[in-house]
């Protein structure tokens, strides 16, 4: 992830095709461990394209993706949350009783 945010960095910064010397160089400037392989990778991945080319192909994936199991997990968290009232209210209870013990606080 680190190598991409230099990447786009150095993209936003007007280098509209960074190197892998420009990567390493931005990552080593600020004491960042370069992966020379992930480096290398990243720059064949962009040969041919532009960084919004790139953005546009990756929102087009996301697209197509399935929400289904994030319904699901949002439908679990509506059941968990109808139960936490119920929860809350024995903790008032709770709360009530300790206000038998003969004082208060600003007595």
């Amino acid at each position: 992830m680190k190598h991409l945010a230099a990447y786009l960095l150095l993209v936003a910064g007007g280098n509209t095709s960074p190197s892998a010397e420009d990567i390493k160089t931005i990552l080593g400037s600020v004491g960042v461990e370069v992966d020379t392989s992930r480096v290398n990778a990243l720059i064949k991945a962009f040969e041919g394209k532009t960084a919004q080319q790139a953005i546009a192909e990756g929102s087009a994936k996301l697209a197509t993706v399935s929400a289904g199991g994030a319904a699901a997990a949002s439908s679990g968290a509506a059941a968990a949350s109808s139960d936490a009232p119920a929860a809350e209210e024995k903790e008032e209870e709770k709360e009530e009783s300790d206000d038998d013990m003969g004082f208060g606080l600003f007595d």
